[in-house]
């Protein structure tokens, strides 16, 4: 990839997020308006039940602090991981928060990135707090174990359900294993990485946005959607988000059978990908090709691809997935840069929830950090993330 287009793409993320600090005030960005504007939520929104809806709360102010911190390490500006120290304060207080497994995305997106750039061991100690509460949403059933994805675990609208989502949260857990030299945050990651592999996946490898389970046998009561364009339907952020959570299992246990499993998850995802690097946002939308296309879920795959091929013992297969990855990026850098001053984001084209009509073309800020995820996996390899230091895989 041409490494012009990295510094371009890491340079816009240094410059953007450093210029809204002065006008976001104490809340987080999360879809840009059609102005170009960001929409803000604060920080202490939790999730929860309103009747019979569900709100999802703010799942991702931890991704601001992840990019101030990308920026940092990239410019070798003291200021942003400044501001990051300082916009953690705000976020700091959900690591208790037991209404979600979305804290896992808050805190491996902040604290994580934040300990690594500064060695800072408070900021470790509040992302083992969160995986502790992580970890206490697993629920044990005849038929293995999952992480509840909503609501309280007292709540059984919430208690018997798990999104695939999930998977890219497991990346605390794994994590918080390794520092707290804790085996049981990698037990519990890995028993709901299983119970998925069997509930979620379908026999051509594509995946369902949500399961209910029947409790307490554990069967599969039905797969669903909330953010794809039917229960039945690929949706493309959804096949995202495991691939990316089954490299991170794969890198994280060093066992080949789920670095094999996200490969079979990808090739789904490209043999429906066709020739333009960016999906639109579910693969079965009727309206394509005039559908939206979703620059967030190229983000998210291309980042679960570099982590592919840096652990993968074949190393043909490791250069595809390399490769693979520096195509979306170079895409992504040529087509969906927000480099006009009006748009506050980095990725145009990006699409939080269609049905929901919530930034359906809009920046996301998740995808805009895993977007920065990637580049810095190419710039500075474990700087920013860590490298799982997994040299061969077993079976």
């Amino acid at each position: 990839m041409n490494s012009g287009y990295i510094t371009q793409a890491l340079d816009l993320i240094s410059e953007k997020t450093l210029e809204d600090e002065f006008s976001i005030g104490s809340s987080f960005p999360y879809v840009t308006a059609p102005s170009g504007e960001w929409t803000l939520m604060p920080a202490s929104l939790s999730a929860g039940y309103s009747k019979d809806g569900w709100s999802h709360g703010n799942w991702f102010s931890g991704f601001w602090i992840g990019l101030l911190v990308a920026g940092s390490v990239h410019k070798g500006d003291k200021s942003l991981i400044n501001l990051a120290r300082e916009r953690f304060q705000m976020v700091a207080p959900r690591a208790t928060d037991g209404n979600t497994h979305d804290i896992g995305f808050l805190f491996w997106s902040s604290a994580v990135p934040l300990y690594n750039a500064t060695g800072e061991s408070r900021f470790a100690d509040v992302a083992v707090q969160a995986a502790n509460h992580l970890r206490a949403r697993l629920v044990t059933t005849h038929n293995g174990a999952y992480i509840s994805s909503w609501g309280p675990l007292t709540d059984p609208r919430g208690r018997c359900s798990s999104a695939i989502d999930t998977m890219a949260n497991l990346s605390l857990l794994y994590w918080a294993a390794n520092y707290a030299g804790d085996a049981s945050f990698r037990l519990a990651a890995e028993a709901h990485a299983r119970m998925t592999r069997t509930s979620f996946i379908r026999p051509d490898n594509s995946t369902y946005h949500a399961v209910e389970y029947d409790l307490p046998s554990g069967k599969r009561s039905r797969g669903y959607t909330f953010q794809g364009y039917s229960d039945e339907s690929a949706w493309t952020r959804g096949q995202g988000w495991a691939i990316y959570g089954y490299a991170e299992t794969a890198a994280a246990t060093g066992k080949i059978e789920y670095l094999e499993l996200a490969e079979q998850l990808a090739a789904y995802y490209l043999n429906r990908l066709g020739n333009d690097p960016v999906p639109f946002w579910d693969f079965d939308d009727p309206a394509i090709p005039h559908a939206p296309r979703d620059s967030a879920t190229a983000a998210i795959v291309a980042a679960a691809f570099l982590n592919m091929a840096d652990m993968h013992p074949d190393r043909e297969k490791a250069a595809y997935w390399k490769g693979e990855a520096e195509k979306m990026l170079a895409a992504l850098c040529a087509g969906y840069l927000a480099t006009e001053p009006q748009h506050r984001g980095i990725l145009k084209h990006g699409c939080y929830s269609k049905p929901h009509n919530i930034g359906p073309d809009s920046a996301v800020l998740f995808g805009d950090y895993y977007f920065a995820e990637a580049l810095m996996r190419l710039k500075a390899p474990g700087k920013f993330h860590n490298a799982w230091g997994t040299s061969a895989l077993a079976g």
